[in-house]
């Protein structure tokens, strides 16, 4: 009040700047999930990642960070940025649980939003400590963001059974830091991605040094490709033939449709096969053995009995007193005994109920099943000179358990072969986004992958992580081709068999208090 007159009341101007904050924050985390598999049809290739989308996509949240008022501010913004990332990236699971599930569509939302979130508090507590920590030196400050953002990644990938879907370092299958992957792995291409992020924010207000690292590293990235020789050497060819079956999921599990038209196709493409090596998808086989018409299982295995050709055939397996388990049955010549692969790494909700949760199972109708889980680092089915790794559905995107095969050279896998049935989130970016994912671990090991799946993508991925031969998903179709096996180990292979992620857990923690420890003594 001034002579008298009340003035009149003023908007504040922090909810504009809140407001125009949160408008860039959602923009950016949608770019981001954009970044690590494009889901249109337009400007780009579907499917591919665009490593500079999702890089301006981080810089921007870091930009935002670095104009919060408060930790709880920036906290709140990279809780922001992290749901709706999680949401623009596993929207999907709406069509497994409203669609084939039956679950209400509000209720539904809600789940995916509550995921999204849960997993996004990982994200918000390196947000808020980036903020309290970035002190005024640009190089240690970018270093800072890159050490608490990795160290979410696979907080969010590892804990709680882990589900690190949609990962910054799937993006960068191309670029300057793809040449890291078989140094670092997808987590330590994911910090460098991070580190990028930041470092291009701080680099444009200051700090020579930290201009001159990102050209040096991002350089370094670009050369590595062309200067060095390939970890691993080829070691003979198989000829392989791939089945998609491309059964509808809503009939898949249902005797009077879905079962026998999967035996049916299944059992016709197995018998016609004339390569080194035929592989059917994850519950290629929809039913127990022991529940198959009469002489089936006997009339599979007596085909693979003699010549010169094998079978893998994903089937459900075990009995009530001993447990069931999702699983991949070998079947070839002179082979002693039954061998079969057993899933280790279970989806939650669709292949284990966790604690307290069977209230919300039973909301939705999906053959749920509580299965054992399989031994990490099983066996590789030895074929013609080639040491087969299996793995199931999403094995693959846990890299760390696919290394732990690579800590006997003489007994690490020169092929891995993943099983998969994608159908329960119809023809969406889910496909992609899983391929992107088994290139990945092709890049990180050297290692060609093979993947047969129910509706896609059915694939022969090379040792570079390129795809060189496969199948229009959606489609009912057999592929044939021919993949090499390969022999040697990468150094992500060497130190992620012996070690786990713990490395980089621990360079992470280390930048984190050399931050910690530099900011106090500065203060005092």
């Amino acid at each position: 009040m001034a002579n008298g007159v009340v003035d009149a009341p003023t908007r504040p101007r922090w909810g504009v700047s809140a407001a125009l904050k949160a408008t860039i924050v959602f923009i950016a985390a949608c770019a981001q999930s954009a970044g690590v598999s494009w889901p249109f049809s337009f400007g780009f290739e579907a499917g591919q990642p665009l490593w500079w989308l999702q890089c301006l996509a981080l810089a921007a949240l870091v930009g935002v960070l670095h104009r919060c008022s408060s930790t709880k501010q920036a906290a709140g913004f990279g809780l922001l940025f992290a749901t709706a990332w999680l949401c623009a990236t596993f929207w999907w699971l709406y069509i497994s649980m409203h669609t084939y599930a039956g679950l209400n569509s509000l209720v539904t939302m809600l789940a995916i939003v509550s995921l999204a979130a849960a997993l996004g508090l990982y994200y918000a507590a390196a947000c808020g400590l980036y903020w309290r920590m970035k002190g005024d030196r640009p190089l240690l400050a970018s270093m800072v963001f890159a050490a608490l953002w990795t160290m979410a990644e696979m907080a969010r990938g590892t804990w709680l059974t882990g589900f690190g879907w949609g990962a910054v370092g799937y993006a960068h299958l191309t670029g300057p830091l793809a040449g890291y992957v078989p140094w670092v792995g997808a987590y330590g291409v994911g910090a460098l991605a991070a580190w990028l992020a930041a470092g291009l924010v701080l680099a444009l207000q200051r700090g020579v040094a930290l201009r001159l690292t990102l050209v040096a590293v991002l350089a370094a990235g670009w050369l590595l490709p062309l200067t060095q020789t390939a970890w691993s050497q080829g070691a003979g060819k198989l000829s392989v033939t791939l089945l998609q079956g491309n059964i509808p999921q809503d009939e898949k599990f249902q005797p009077g449709s879905g079962i026998p038209l999967a035996l049916q196709w299944y059992g016709d493409a197995l018998n016609r096969s004339a390569t080194d090596l035929v592989v059917a998808p994850e519950t290629a086989l929809p039913v127990l053995p022991q529940d198959l018409p009469d002489g089936y299982w006997d009339a599979l295995a007596g085909r693979y009995a003699e010549g010169a050709q094998a079978a893998l055939v994903g089937s459900p397996w075990g009995n009530m007193r001993e447990g069931y388990t999702n699983s991949v049955f070998a079947f070839g010549p002179n082979q002693k005994g039954e061998w079969r692969y057993d899933k280790h790494h279970l989806v939650p909700f669709g292949e284990f109920i966790p604690p307290l949760f069977r209230w919300f199972t039973q909301m939705m109708n999906i053959p749920l099943g509580d299965f054992n889980r399989g031994a990490i680092g099983q066996p590789s089915y030895p074929w013609k000179g080639q040491l087969l790794a299996l793995n199931i559905c999403y094995e693959d995107l846990f890299g760390e358990e696919l290394g732990a095969r690579f800590i006997d050279p003489a007994l690490a896998p020169t092929i891995f072969v993943n099983v998969s049935n994608i159908g329960w989130f119809g023809d969406s970016v889910a496909i992609n986004q899983h391929l992107q994912i088994s290139r990945m671990r092709a890049l990180e090991f050297e290692r060609p992958m093979l993947r047969a799946t129910n509706t896609g993508a059915t694939v022969i991925i090379d040792h570079t992580g390129r795809v060189t031969a496969s199948l229009p998903r959606s489609t009912r179709g057999v592929l044939v081709g021919e993949v090499q096996g390969r022999t040697g180990t990468t150094p992500f292979a060497w130190w992620v068999a012996r070690f786990g992620l713990w490395p980089i857990w621990i360079v992470a923690l280390a930048i984190v208090l050399v931050a910690a420890y530099t900011r106090r003594t500065r203060a005092a």
